[in-house]
């Protein structure tokens, strides 16, 4: 699988904002994996595959399906995922009824940190530097925690199963996540 070809298609197909947040999700999905360490199941490579193509048919004539219509969108662009990372990018949207016990971690992993990275760059963005570099773990879990007007499209309750359907404590979901993006700010303008 050449990863340069799908972020390609990704950057091509959507705004940059959600293609800066792919990116972040895929570097979210990378670390959960390395920290789950998961013995089977999808490949790290399938975790990242899925949090960097997630929301690639969140555009156009397409986005009304979301995110339904990843296959279709694929396929303008001559590429192809397995069945398995299909089954994960379905699993982050909480619209597709999948009950909730056949998630897998990897599944679980996408759909609590979907919306976190929102969060997190919303963080950033209020620092007069607008770095990631600038702002402290604590802040985030401040504003995750204690102010719910911040980043008030943050779905909240699917990032807090990560301690019941991940076994990993909020504020250390949050760490993983925030780690992840800050190793890639450049490239997600923060």
């Amino acid at each position: 699988m050449d990863r340069q070809l799908f972020e390609n298609a990704v950057k091509a197909n959507l705004e940059t904002n959600i293609y800066y947040h792919s990116l972040a999700l895929e570097a979210c999905m990378l670390a959960l994996y390395d920290y789950l360490k998961p013995t089977t199941g999808p490949s790290k490579e399938d975790w990242g595959l899925a949090g960097l193509i997630h929301d690639i048919d969140y555009a156009g004539e397409t986005k009304s399906d979301h995110p339904y219509k990843t296959l279709e969108v694929l396929k303008k662009y001559k590429l192809e995922i397995s069945p398995v990372v299909d089954r994960i990018v379905k699993d982050h949207c909480a619209s597709t009824g999948l009950p909730a016990g056949a998630l897998a971690p990897a599944g679980w992993a996408i759909r609590c940190a979907d919306s976190l990275t929102g969060l997190i760059t919303a963080t950033a963005l209020v620092y007069p530097s607008k770095k990631l570099a600038d702002v402290k773990l604590s802040s985030v879990v401040k504003r995750f925690l204690k102010e719910p007007k911040f980043a008030a499209g943050t779905r909240r309750e699917e990032v807090a199963l990560c301690q019941t359907m991940l076994n990993i404590p909020l504020e250390k979901f949050i760490e993983i996540c925030f780690l992840a993006m800050q190793k890639i700010a450049p490239k997600i303008g923060l």
